[in-house]
């Protein structure tokens, strides 16, 4: 009987440990002021992936965090940073980038004023919630 709560408390410490791993390999990145957030977030983004390359990153863009990911958009600061490119390279390593239907409306945007490389949720908050407790993702606000 002994060795049965034994191997009962190493298979749960097993799982236990398996979550958090899982818990850590899918990272959200939370955007809503591109002006304060883009460039450091898509920096802090490859950074991620250079050091822990087989993380599943989706960044989640509502308000005024859409606006990086417009077609022809560039930092404000320094209009020598092209947004798209970064986008597109952060893509083809596998990062989700997604953008908030309920701010398209807010806004008057339209879906087509957007990079190619994104998707669209219908509520950003709505996502991020669902990100967190649902999918087990660490939150990261850049």
């Amino acid at each position: 009987m002994h060795r049965f709560f034994q191997l009962l408390l190493v298979l749960a410490t097993s799982v236990l440990f398996c979550s958090f791993a899982v818990a850590q390999d899918r990272v959200l990145y939370h955007i809503d002021d591109a002006a304060s957030q883009a460039t450091k977030g898509l920096r802090n983004i490859r950074n991620h992936l250079d050091v822990a390359p087989d993380t599943k990153i989706t960044v989640v863009t509502h308000a005024n965090g859409v606006d990086f990911l417009m077609d022809g958009a560039k930092d404000i600061k320094d209009p020598n940073i092209d947004y798209g490119s970064l986008v597109s390279s952060l893509k083809a390593r596998g990062v989700t980038f997604e953008i908030c239907e309920i701010t398209l409306l807010n806004r008057n945007l339209k879906k087509s004023q957007f990079n190619m490389d994104a998707t669209f949720t219908p509520s950003g908050v709505v996502r991020i919630g669902r990100l967190q407790s649902r999918e087990n993702f660490a939150y990261i606000k850049p």
